[in-house]
């Protein structure tokens, strides 16, 4: 389950802030995830549930925000977004689309005291 690793970098980023920002508790953690990122909602905020015991944000409300999927249609030239990897474009109906977003997990921003 690779949501316990993500949910471990999450704590070290969360720690790493605190410290140099000098805060004491995350009240609020956004996450972006995107569509094509391979991650289980469900087992990441049992993940996180459980690595951020004991740190800043032990408790914090999590919010996880979806972004969609993009890709460069070569049938039309557009930016297009897809549900899926091998959608054609919504467009044009060309199948010669390279994804280019969708893919990436970010913490977005964190409400701190």
């Amino acid at each position: 389950m690779h949501e316990m690793s993500l949910a471990e970098g999450i704590r070290q980023i969360i720690d790493d802030q605190a410290r140099a920002q000098g805060f004491a508790r995350v009240v609020r953690l956004r996450l972006e995830i995107g569509r094509f990122a391979g991650v289980e909602k469900p087992a990441l905020e049992f993940a996180l549930d459980v690595v951020l015991r004991g740190s800043p944000a032990e408790g914090a409300a999590l919010h996880m925000l979806d972004l969609p999927g993009h890709a460069l249609c070569y049938d039309c030239g557009e930016s297009v977004e897809i549900n899926n990897r091998l959608d054609p474009c919504p467009l044009c109906g060309g199948g010669r689309l390279m994804p280019q977003g969708g893919d990436e997990m970010r913490i977005k921003d964190m409400e701190v005291i």
